[in-house]
């Protein structure tokens, strides 16, 4: 069994990977996309997105972290796969379900579901331009305005010489609302001889068993669920218990003393305050504090709600 941690976009950044990878058991994870138009990136750009290039390709926890890129031209496509496994990425993904308007809008992501010659192209351009010894994966959904091409689009992929295939079970249409439709992983699954990876609605160990029952898949991707319960992939694989409310509550402080060290500590209450919209799901505390700590804009006080919360856990404990 493998569990793979989501590319989310402006949530799965470096410092969450890092946080994230030391308590749970990842086999991979992947970046945020990097949006490839029409050159070669330098190599700044991998290293900003992705600063475990420089420790070998993995976190602190030694977890392997693969780049993941965004485009719709094979031969820069091509080009910028070859760098990021030239700097270390362990292989390099092809983003085919990124559902934002404004990607869309450029040619990228879930709108190349409606052309399968040219996600084709482009996983082959990648695969021939990258060491065989490295793996090329994509992430598709099942459609963009509809599931039609689901199953062109899954062969397009296998056929171009991808190593595995990443599918969220819900079109581009279908955004983010339940349900996740599993059962079109099954085909795809069924049909390819590659590895198949599922992902979509998986917030607890029980809808990952109940996830691969439904496909027959091995590996499973987590999103959302690894935010909103930060040890979900220790509770599947490990079958520890979930973290406690008070647990994640020191774990957001942990975050916080990092993020604030860092370069990116004038996007921090914006980080929070994301942070506390999929916590609200698992923890009711969670929603509670979020009412009495939405109202301040400044970091300091941020921080000092969240002090003083931990400091009440504490004394009732």
């Amino acid at each position: 069994m493998r569990i793979i941690l989501a590319p989310m976009e402006g949530v799965v950044d470096h410092l969450m990977r890092e946080i994230l990878s030391a308590i749970n058991p990842y086999d991979l994870l992947v970046t945020e996309f990097v949006r490839v138009v029409d050159q070669l990136l330098p190599e700044k750009v991998y290293y900003r997105l992705c600063p475990e290039l420089l420790q070998g390709g993995t976190t602190r926890a030694g977890t392997p972290v693969r780049v993941q890129i965004l485009g719709q031209e094979p031969g820069w496509m091509a080009e910028n796969a070859a760098r990021a496994v030239a700097l270390g990425s362990k292989g390099v993904d092809a983003n085919f379900g990124c559902p934002a308007k404004m990607v869309n809008r450029s040619k990228g992501g879930a709108v190349l579901l409606q052309y399968p010659e040219l996600i084709h192209d482009i996983v082959k351009a990648m695969r021939d331009a990258v060491p065989d010894t490295q793996p090329v994966t994509a992430k598709i959904r099942l459609g963009y305005e509809d599931k039609s091409l689901f199953m062109e689009n899954a062969l397009a992929v296998y056929e171009a010489g991808a190593t595995e295939l990443a599918i969220h079970a819900r079109s581009k249409v279908d955004g983010y609302k339940p349900p996740a439709y599993w059962e079109y992983i099954t085909e795809v699954r069924e049909r390819l001889p590659i590895p198949v990876i599922a992902n979509g609605e998986i917030w607890s160990r029980e809808d990952a068993e109940r996830c691969m029952q439904v496909t027959g898949c091995d590996s499973i991707m987590i999103g959302r669920g690894a935010i909103s319960l930060p040890n979900l992939a220790a509770t599947i694989k490990d079958c520890v218990s979930p973290y406690s409310w008070e647990q994640t509550l020191g774990l957001m402080l942990d975050y916080t003393a990092q993020e604030l060290s860092g370069h990116k500590s004038d996007y921090y209450p914006a980080r929070i305050k994301q942070w506390f919209s999929y916590l609200n799901r698992q923890y009711p505390e969670a929603d509670a504090l979020f009412r009495e700590l939405r109202i301040h804009k400044t970091t300091d006080a941020i921080v000092a709600e969240l002090q003083s919360a931990q400091a009440k856990l504490h004394q009732a404990g």
